[in-house]
């Protein structure tokens, strides 16, 4: 999810590693973990599939998000969910996920990747550097720096610019 953003996409990437994996576990050595080595697997169909499908124009980023944030009630009509009491607040929250994925887009693959694997999936550096074949030192630049641009893209609400009263 963290790579390609969409749950099917998602899905799909998934099932295409494991097939791989299926077809090419002759081909595992043994000189890495096997998580490891199904994870390099797994990112780099997904990163591919997000290449696929960044190339085609489905809908609109904004137009995706109202499908995401609503719910279809029993006419079929699209019905803003009520996920919060204080709506301020969750104007701010859906604000700070859109400003997020925008900067996470904004990132090159290789900055988007350290990150995900970092912050959102926990790997440690060592896993990091097998799971993308680069050196560990390669890793913590590339996380260094990807931070670096996530802060900046990220600064109105880090400064608390972008905060509510509420």
């Amino acid at each position: 999810m963290g790579v390609v953003k969409n749950e099917d996409d998602a899905l799909d990437a998934v099932q295409e590693a494991f097939v791989k994996v299926h077809k090419n576990i002759h081909k595992f050595q043994g000189s890495s973990s096997f998580y490891t080595w199904l994870y390099r697997i797994v990112m780099n169909v997904s990163i591919d599939h997000f290449r696929r499908s960044s190339r085609r124009k489905n809908l609109d980023f904004d137009e995706r998000a109202l499908h995401e944030e609503s719910e279809v009630a029993g006419d079929g009509a699209l019905v803003p969910r009520v996920t919060n009491a204080n709506p301020g607040k969750a104007a701010l929250r859906r604000e700070l996920g859109v400003a997020i994925q925008g900067a996470l887009q904004e990132l090159p693959e290789h900055h988007r990747a350290v990150i995900v694997l970092r912050e959102i999936e926990g790997m440690s550096y060592e896993e990091m550097a097998e799971a993308l074949e680069v050196p560990k030192g390669t890793v913590m630049s590339r996380l260094f720096h990807a931070r670096k641009k996530m802060q900046a893209a990220l600064a109105p609400y880090l400064s608390g610019e972008a905060v509510s009263e509420d």
